[in-house]
C-alpha cells in the first residue's frame, strides 16, 4: 500500500485538511462543525476522485469476512446494528455483543461517540468476533495517520470483519479530549481506497440532507471510484427522502448497495443521544410517536421494524442499520432492545 496514495493536497482553510470534501457534519446553514464559519467547499466544485482506480478482485480478493458478508447480501436484506458497549470496557463489549449475535448480521463497531479513548479498532474486533457476533468495523481519520491505518486494516482482514466503514470523523475540539491534537492525515475517500486494496469488503457515509444537497449524490459516485461498494445513509427524514436519494444516485451511475439508517428510541435517554448526532433528520412525528406513548419501549420497535419494511422496499435498499445508542450502564438493555427488534424483521 506504500505507493496507493500521494500526499494529500488538503483544502486551505479546512479544520479536518480535507481533500475530498466536505464532510457530514456541515450545518444545516452551511456552517462548519469545528468553527463559526463557512464550510470551505461549498462554494467550489465537487472533487473528483484522481486516485488510483480499485483493483479488480481477481488482482486483489476479498477477505474471507467480505467474502462471507457479500454472499450474504445477494441472497437477502441484512440487519447491521450499532454497537452500544461502553468503551475500553471487556466486559460490556462480550456482554453486548452475546445479546446481538444471532438476531443481527453484523454490528456497526466504530469508534464510542463518547469517548475519544478507545481500543483499537482491531482488537475491538477481535473481542466482538470471540463473542460470536460478525464486526462491521468503523475507521476515523481523526485519531490515526495513514500508517496507523494500514495497519489497522491489516489486521481487520486478519481478522474477518465483515466490512470497514470509512469516516473522516469529528474533530477533537467537539470531544471530551480538545487537548489532544487531531491528525486527520486522511480522509475518507482515502481510507476507502485503502480498505479496498487491502481486500475489505468497503462502505462510507453519506448525508443527503447536508449542504451540498444537491451534490451528495454526485459526491458518493466520487467515493465508490475510490472504492466504496456500500453507502450507509444518514438519518435524513424518512423513506421518501432515501428513496429520492437513492434514485438520484442510481441516476449518475452508483452502483453501490444501499443501507438506510432506521433511528432506534425506546426512552428520553436514548432520544437525546440519538439528537446528539450531527445532520439528524428524523421523520416527521417519530419521537412524539414514540415518547408519548403508554409504553415507549414498544413503541419504539414497532416503529424502527415498520420504518425498515417500508426502506427495504426501495430498490437498491440492501439491508438496514439499527442506530441509535443507550446512556450509560444500559447499554445491555439497548442491546436487547436492538435484538427483538432485530427479530422481528426475520429477514
Amino acid at each position: 500500500m506504500e505507493s496507493l496514495l500521494t500526499p494529500s493536497a488538503a483544502h486551505a482553510g479546512c479544520p479536518k485538511n480535507m481533500e475530498y470534501g466536505p464532510c457530514g457534519g456541515v450545518g444545516f446553514d452551511g456552517s462548519c462543525e469545528v468553527g463559526d464559519f463557512r464550510c470551505v467547499f461549498l462554494d467550489d466544485p465537487l472533487v473528483t476522485w484522481h486516485g488510483v482506480v480499485p483493483p479488480e478482485p481477481d488482482v486483489v480478493p476479498r477477505s474471507s469476512g467480505a467474502a462471507e458478508m457479500m454472499a450474504l447480501m445477494k441472497t437477502r436484506p441484512i440487519v447491521v446494528a450499532d454497537f452500544p458497549a461502553r468503551a475500553m470496557d471487556a466486559e460490556s463489549l462480550a456482554e453486548c455483543a452475546a445479546l446481538l449475535a444471532g438476531p443481527v448480521d453484523a454490528t456497526l463497531a466504530g469508534d464510542h461517540g463518547t469517548a475519544r479513548v478507545q481500543f483499537s479498532p482491531s482488537y475491538r474486533a477481535s473481542l466482538i468476533r470471540a463473542a460470536g457476533l460478525q464486526v462491521w468495523t468503523g475507521i476515523n481519520c481523526r485519531d490515526r495517520n495513514r500508517v496507523a491505518i494500514e495497519g489497522e486494516l491489516a489486521g481487520l482482514a486478519h481478522v474477518g470483519v465483515a466490512g470497514v466503514h470509512c469516516v473522516t470523523g469529528d474533530h477533537t475540539l467537539l470531544g471530551s479530549r480538545p487537548d489532544a491534537a487531531p491528525v486527520f492525515d486522511l480522509d475518507s475517500s482515502q481510507v476507502a481506497a485503502l480498505a479496498r486494496a487491502a481486500g475489505h469488503l468497503v462502505s462510507v457515509g453519506e448525508s443527503p440532507t447536508t449542504p451540498p444537497v444537491e451534490l451528495r449524490a454526485a459526491r458518493l459516485l466520487e467515493k465508490t471510484r475510490a472504492g466504496a461498494d456500500v453507502c450507509f445513509v444518514n438519518h435524513c427524514g424518512g423513506v421518501d427522502a432515501v428513496g429520492r436519494f437513492v434514485r438520484e444516485s442510481h441516476d449518475l451511475g452508483v452502483t453501490a448497495r444501499f443501507i438506510p439508517c432506521v433511528p432506534m428510541v425506546t426512552d428520553h435517554a436514548s432520544a437525546r443521544l440519538l439528537e446528539s448526532f450531527p445532520s439528524l433528520v428524523l421523520p416527521e412525528g417519530y419521537l412524539d410517536r414514540i415518547l408519548s406513548a403508554a409504553d415507549p419501549r414498544e413503541e419504539g420497535i414497532r416503529a424502527a421494524v415498520e420504518l425498515s419494511l417500508e426502506l427495504l422496499e426501495i430498490d437498491g435498499v440492501a439491508g438496514v442499520n439499527l442506530s441509535g445508542g443507550a446512556g450509560h450502564g444500559r447499554e445491555a438493555e439497548f442491546a436487547i432492545v436492538l435484538a427483538e427488534t432485530a427479530q422481528h424483521l426475520a429477514l
